[in-house]
């Protein structure tokens, strides 16, 4: 547990166990921030809620103020793990509760900051487990400003917010992005499809830098949809991807896939190198990568 130290002249409150991590560092210019190897926190959104807020105890930085469950990372600790234990160690966020989508990271080269905007897939009543809240609650987007928030997260919150209505989805051609390697996949479909769809699952949990996806920000986790079709379609599934086996052609499906993900309000990329595919996905809202790009992403096969 994480406990940030009071704010100068206030009592010392008692905390767990430190951290190698629960420290003061100290700008050049002399303002303090918590977090030795930085801090993380986590902004949960639910679809008819809104986002999960903590008020802050009078004796906290900066406290009355409301802002998000987070706090100092953990030595070797990835940013999106340490905004979760925090959300969990302060709001109790179960467990499998929020999807990641998206990393924003405030780098001011001796601290960073990382936010975590992670969609909530199972709904959960947050509690209040440690000792740094007076209150946990979920706030509507447009009432989050009446408020008054923490200066760091008041600072991020107009960018974060035009980013919450931003959802990317990637549509895997898994017939061409297989075919472009060598790699003896024509002796065995499914089993090649297969390996395909666990190593795209790896890339659900890591992430994809933006600049990959002509998005804001700094890394993102989108919706990955990969298509299959023939002897493919008897290839396995893999947690996080979603696999659609076409019955048909498996170009038209992917279409279809592109046209309801659109609909749907999704930001889309198409990874083939099939020329008349990409002008099929293109004409219906889609962004295409070729396969060499998804290659890039997931590496060599094994």
């Amino acid at each position: 547990m994480t406990i940030e130290p009071p704010a100068p002249g206030e009592p010392r409150r008692p905390h767990g166990p430190r951290d190698p991590g629960d420290a003061w560092v100290v700008a050049p210019t002399g303002e303090r921030y918590w977090g030795r190897f930085g801090a993380a926190g986590l902004l949960a959104v639910d679809a008819d809620r809104g986002v999960l807020l903590q008020h802050r105890v009078t004796w906290s930085h900066f406290g009355d103020t409301w802002a998000l469950p987070g706090g100092a990372r953990h030595e070797g600790e990835s940013a999106c793990d340490g905004a979760l234990r925090e959300a969990a160690e302060e709001a109790g966020v179960p467990d499998a509760a929020i999807r990641p989508r998206l990393l924003s990271v405030l780098d001011l080269g001796y601290w960073s900051y990382t936010t975590l905007i992670g969609d909530v897939v199972h709904p959960f009543e947050p509690t209040i487990s440690d000792p740094e809240s007076h209150e946990l609650a979920w706030v509507p987007v447009d009432d989050v400003t009446r408020h008054p928030l923490h200066p760091g997260f008041a600072a991020s919150w107009e960018r974060l917010r035009a980013l919450l209505g931003v959802r990317p989805a990637v549509i895997v051609d898994a017939a061409n992005v297989v075919g472009s390697v060598p790699e003896g996949w024509w002796r065995d479909r499914p089993g090649a499809a297969g390996r395909l769809v666990g190593r795209v699952a790896e890339l659900t949990k890591t992430g994809v830098t933006a600049a990959s996806l002509d998005l804001p920000e700094d890394v993102w986790f989108p919706d990955w949809v990969i298509v299959l079709e023939g002897q493919a379609r008897a290839a396995g599934d893999a947690p996080g991807v979603e696999v659609v086996r076409a019955e048909a052609s498996g170009d038209d499906t992917i279409v279809d896939e592109v046209r309801r993900s659109v609909s749907a309000g999704r930001t889309v990329t198409v990874v083939t190198s099939d020329r008349d595919l990409v002008a099929r996905v293109t004409d219906a809202g889609a962004a295409a990568r070729g396969s060499r790009w998804l290659h890039d992403l997931i590496g060599p096969p094994a």
